[in-house]
Formats: C-alpha cells, structure tokens, sequence
C-alpha cells in the first residue's frame, strides 16, 4: 500500500511541481525515479535563466548546484538562501555557503549545501478507501562541493546525499555531480559541462525495490558580447536520452474529415527542441539586472490541450543593496499558474571583519 501511495503522490507532485526537466521522472516512467526533486533549480537565479544552466558564472553561491564547477572566487565566504513557493502549497528551501579550505591556495573552493522540499500533508486511504488519517511527504539533500582552478579550466564535484520520506518511510541515496567549465581569459565567455545525479540508492522504500537515479548530463554556454549590457546562455540537458518526447496516448487531439482522431507524430525538430533552455540577462549596471528564461520541455510536457499559458517561461531581476544580493524569478509552470522564488546572498565575511 505505501508503494502504492509513493508511486501516485511522487508523479502526481512531480507533475504539479513542472519537473520538465525530468521528464523520465515524469512523463515517461512517472514515479519510478528517485530524488527527481534534485533536478529542480536550486536558487531564483537559475530559474529565471530557463531552470537549467551549466555555464552562468557569477556569485551567487547556490549556483554550484546547478553545476559544482561555477563555484569560484565570487563566491568566496558568501551564503545564499533560497524560497520557493510552489503550486499546491509545495515549499522548497535552499541553502548554499562558499568558502576557501586555506587562505593561502586560491586555487581551492569548498562550499556546503542544504536543500529540503516539503509538499505538504495529503490523505490516507486503506484499500477498502477508508480514511486512514494524514500524512507528510518530505525531502531533503545535504552536499559538499569542492573545486580546482587551473589556469582557464576549473573542475568540481559535488557528492550529496539525499533521503526522501513518506508517512514515516524513508529512502537514502548517494550522488555525485561532476563538473567542468572553461573561462576565456580575455573575454565574457563561459562554457559548461556537468554530469548530474549519477549514484545509488542505498537503501529503497520499504516493499520497494531500488531505483534508478535522476541522472542529466549537460552541456552549455554563456557570452556577453562586448559593448552590450546583454548576456545569453544556453543549455542542452538530457544528453543521455537522445528522445525525451512523450505523447500521451490518452490525449484527445484534432479529428480529420472523417471524423477519426488525427494521431501525433513525433518530430525531429520538437526532439531536437527538448532538449535545450535558454536565458537572457539585461544588466542595467552593477546593482541590477533582468533576466528572462525559456525551457522547451516544460513548456512542451506542461501544456494544457489548447494552451500552454506561461508554462516554460521565467522571468526574475537582480537587486543589490549595501551588501544584500537579492534575486527574484516568477516561472510559469502551467496555465494556472506557476512558480516564485527568492534568494538572498551576502558576504559573511564582512560581518567579522572589525572596522580599523
């Protein structure tokens, strides 16, 4: 019975929550991923650049989530936390802190993570459909990122672990992230690859049997042209599943003039298309920014039959304040409505340090 539960209440959050960018999780083998939740954005900032990136290098230290190796010198003693209200009373918080191991090397950055995901209190059935009570359905992920900087290259990892709960049952499972980004010496010019969530599920759900990982394999680039106060990045995700298009064969579509229904065809190019996120910054000075995003999957796998409203579609801005980051994004997950989160940063560091 609870496999049962853990089957229905996961695909139906995951499909709540807009995890486009798991689409295995979701739309092909719904419910049979562990820890799709890690496949969400960790911070406003990534969200508002399309949900995924692998190549935006800045100081906000909740982008090592998004790829170990964009964890830099910016970041250095600065902490990043995370909220995120979703559909359905679904709340997300992120914590994210970056530091040096010695002060001596700067080539070495360490930093520390914390996720935790709550998707509220749902109903419990036995098989005869009596109500059992309620019950809490709850995730969460703890991670150390460390990373080396080689001339123009930097290499990260991230092992995490992460255990996900339902009425008291628990799953642990242990993950890694690698990544690699190159920086151009001369010019604002980024490129990004990480492989993300590779790693086992130590222990399943009772009467389970063990799952496969989340696993996403991508790839992007980040350029600001020079002279322009623009940004753009894009991403390819899912790299190890050349075709992530579902069609829903329950799905009612168009009839042809005989009246049958006309059946979808998978397209090269929406296979094509699925596979890539892009993001625009407009960076009004120092202190402020815009950013706009788009992600293809979400918007494709989240659409209604006769609209798709603002699934897909991010849009978030930048605000600095003394020594306050504060990032905003609003990303659309359906017609009805979507998602916003908030992340604020500073410098911890500049806290301690006493005034001479």
């Amino acid at each position: 019975m609870l496999r049962l539960l853990h089957c229905r209440t996961i695909a139906a959050v995951s499909i709540a929550l807009g995890l486009g960018a798991a689409p295995s999780a979701v739309a092909q083998i719904g419910g049979q991923q562990a820890f799709s939740f890690l496949n969400l954005p960790p911070g406003a900032k990534v969200a508002g650049l399309g949900g995924v990136n692998v190549s935006a290098r800045n100081s906000d230290p909740t982008m090592m989530l998004s790829n170990p190796a964009l964890l830099n010198a910016d970041m250095e003693g600065r902490l990043a936390l995370t909220f995120v209200d979703y559909l359905a009373d679904i709340k997300q918080s992120t914590a994210a802190y970056a530091f040096k191991p010695k002060q001596e090397d700067a080539k070495n950055r360490l930093g520390i993570s914390l996720t935790y995901l709550n998707y509220g209190e749902f109903d419990q059935y036995d098989a005869a459909q009596n109500l059992l009570g309620k019950f809490s359905v709850n995730e969460y992920a703890a991670g150390l990122t460390y990373t080396y900087v080689q001339g123009p290259f930097t290499l990260g990892g991230t092992g995490r672990l992460a255990v996900s709960g339902i009425s008291g049952n628990h799953s642990v499972g242990l993950l890694a992230d690698v990544g690699a980004l190159f920086k151009h010496p001369e010019q604002d010019f980024t490129i990004g690859l990480a492989v993300k969530n590779a790693g086992y599920q130590l222990k399943p759900y009772a009467g389970a049997s063990r799952e496969p990982m989340p696993l996403d394999v991508q790839i992007g680039a980040t350029i600001k042209p020079e002279h322009m106060p623009l940004r753009f990045s894009i991403t390819a995700h899912h790299l190890q599943q050349l075709d992530i298009v579902y069609l829903d064969p329950n799905q009612r579509g168009q009839l042809d003039e005989n009246g049958d229904p006309i059946v979808k065809k998978k397209t090269l190019g929406d296979k094509i298309a699925r596979h890539f996120a892009v993001g625009g910054e407009l960076l009004l000075g120092q202190n402020l920014s815009v950013n706009v995003g788009y992600n293809h999957l979400q918007r494709r796998e989240l659409r209604l039959e006769n609209t798709a409203g603002g699934a897909g579609i991010s849009f978030g801005v930048m605000l600095r304040i003394s020594q306050f980051q504060l990032d905003y994004t609003h990303a659309g997950m359906h017609a009805s409505g979507g998602a916003n989160y908030f992340t604020v940063a500073r410098n911890l560091n500049t806290l301690f340090v006493k005034k001479q």
